[in-house]
């Protein structure tokens, strides 16, 4: 993600969680929140990504970065909302 500057990793962070809350459908944390987490599993993404060796250096290799880690995130999330709505 080096070079690409806060402005890009914010947009790409966006446009991962959108798509990410698509694929995710029925997680039901709306639209707002699921764009928040594309931020936050645009970190988590290339957390993953270090650990398993991969390396991005394209625009279009964040993104998929960004949206794994944003899917990841949507899905603990997910578990814990049933988690706590089953008490």
């Amino acid at each position: 993600m080096e070079g690409l500057g806060i402005i890009w990793s914010i947009i790409i962070g966006i446009l991962a969680g959108a798509i990410a809350g698509w694929l995710m459908k029925g997680s039901g944390f709306g639209w707002i929140m699921n764009l928040v987490v594309g931020l936050v599993g645009s970190v988590l993404g290339g957390w993953i990504y270090g650990l398993l060796g991969f390396h991005t250096d394209s625009i279009l290799g964040v993104l998929l970065m960004s949206i794994v880690g944003a899917v990841v995130l949507l899905g603990i999330l997910s578990l814990f909302m049933r988690i706590r709505n089953r008490d």
